[in-house]
């Protein structure tokens, strides 16, 4: 069992930055794929960033390349994402989750272990 907790959320201005952390337990969290996602009111949970277990490599939706950065501090069990410059349109609650292989995943079903969410809202 793996339990995944957000922090770092909050309320910010189009432009303005951010920085997520998911803190995780277990002990084999550095073969994990972490992966971000966001859900907006009435829409569906999409894909933001995914990062791989031991190689790191890295995978970004189009909407938040550029712009955001995912990355991960193994001896410490935590996965970070990089908001700049933020739009309104990135206005959600951002989720953490875990996936037990080390590929990098963008589906949400590919992942098994979920956070609470963290929201994030960005006012034009």
């Amino acid at each position: 069992q793996v339990q995944l907790v957000e922090s770092g959320g909050g309320s910010v201005q189009a432009g303005g930055s951010l920085r997520l952390s998911c803190a995780a337990s277990g002990r084999l969290f550095s073969t994990y794929t972490m992966g971000w996602f966001r859900q907006a009111p009435g829409k569906a949970r999409e894909f933001v960033a995914a990062i791989a277990g031991y190689r790191m490599s890295t995978d970004y939706a189009d909407s938040v390349k550029g712009r955001f950065t995912i990355s991960r501090d193994n001896a410490k069990n935590l996965v970070y994402l990089q908001m700049n410059s933020l739009r309104p349109e990135d206005t959600a609650v951002y989720y953490c989750a875990a996936d037990q292989t080390s590929s990098i995943r963008r589906l949400t079903r590919e992942y098994l272990y979920w956070g609470q969410g963290t929201q994030v809202t960005v006012s034009s």
